[in-house]
């Protein structure tokens, strides 16, 4: 019975979501981890009482916060919500084996991905309970890893891998499954620089789809990493796209490494050839000597309206840097515009 409730929640949410989409343009949330370093949190803050006693240093380790300071990812979240975000990201950005490898905290992965989907959930939920003609949407988000399936790390062996395919679908299978069943909505795979390494996370995907009988909303987010317009696995971005056309996408698009003003010829080329709706979340422009973001939310608005006064996206947010003033201008900015029109879902 809890079974097919949980179905027929996720079914109802996606009609909403494809309604919303047809409608207007939703704004996805900003950075999660440039608002966690306001809460300045140090090695105990991170441990929190039930990992007082681990072996290894844990700091750094944002998703662990889900687990040890829920309240502050809680609260983030409605800070984004409150700021008019239709889609939160859950805190999971490195949520598999294979990058909680690095705090030997592999064996706590499903649960890290449960509870931060259950947290993102709970929040959404009160916000559309407040209005419901506002529907809130959870995307989980599923990180790139730290390793590359198409590169060598080793300059001394070109052939050498420090990741297989396999590997990374079965880290990505449990991933995915446990956002799922903490109730996301979406599955977000984001800064995607190698697409092998996105092609083993769709594989997974298209697999639980199967086996689940569900049809799953998966939002596709590459990277540009720098002007050559390539990702660090050389990749164009209408290469890109065409690497990942084979499934039913919800959308594709780039967020991170560039500002927004810098994206705009790649959105462009998705725009232009793809079948999908589009997203951005750019970064609040690109990093100054000391590694922060100086673009105000006025200004990142401004560089954004470049997009939708030529009709390039249906999904805007903020990557690193931006926060939930970036957000709020963004989403007022947007309310004036039309959706880029989508012929296969009209």
């Amino acid at each position: 019975m809890l079974w097919n409730k949980m179905q027929k929640n996720k079914m109802k949410n996606s009609e909403q979501l494809y309604k919303a989409l047809s409608e207007r343009i939703l704004i996805l949330d900003g950075a999660m981890g440039t608002m966690l370093q306001r809460y300045k949190f140090e090695e105990e803050d991170y441990r929190g009482e039930r990992f007082k006693d681990w072996e290894h240093p844990v700091k750094g380790n944002n998703d662990l916060l889900s687990l040890t300071q829920s309240q502050a990812i809680e609260e983030v979240h409605k800070k984004y919500l409150e700021a008019g975000a239709d889609i939160i990201e859950t805190n999971t950005f490195s949520g598999t084996t294979i990058a909680m490898a690095d705090y030997h905290m592999e064996d706590l992965v499903y649960e890290l991905n449960y509870e931060s989907a259950r947290i993102a959930r709970k929040a959404c939920d009160e916000y559309t309970a407040k209005n419901p003609e506002k529907p809130r949407f959870v995307a989980g988000a599923i990180g790139p890893t730290n390793r590359t399936a198409s590169l060598s790390p080793d300059v001394n062996d070109p052939g050498y891998r420090a990741i297989t395919f396999e590997e990374l679908r079965v880290a990505y299978k449990q991933q995915c499954e446990a956002l799922l069943d903490g109730g996301s909505d979406i599955l977000l795979v984001e800064t995607i620089f190698d697409t092998l390494n996105a092609k083993a996370a769709l594989f997974a995907i298209d697999e639980i789809q199967d086996e689940r009988n569900l049809s799953i909303p998966i939002m596709v987010s590459g990277t540009i990493t720098d002007a050559s317009g390539r990702t660090l696995s050389g990749q164009t971005a209408e290469a890109f796209l065409i690497s990942v056309s084979h499934l039913n996408l919800l959308s594709v698009g780039f967020n991170c490494a560039l500002g927004a003003n810098q994206l705009t010829p790649y959105l462009e080329t998705l725009a232009h050839n793809s079948e999908f709706y589009v997203s951005a979340y750019p970064n609040a422009g690109l990093p100054n000597a000391f590694g922060q973001y100086d673009e105000s939310p006025e200004f990142m608005a401004e560089q954004i309206r470049e997009y939708v006064e030529k009709q390039l996206i249906n999904i805007i947010g903020g990557c690193c840097g931006t926060t939930p003033d970036h957000i709020h201008a963004i989403a007022e900015m947007v309310k004036a515009y039309a959706p880029r029109k989508v012929e296969r879902f009209v």
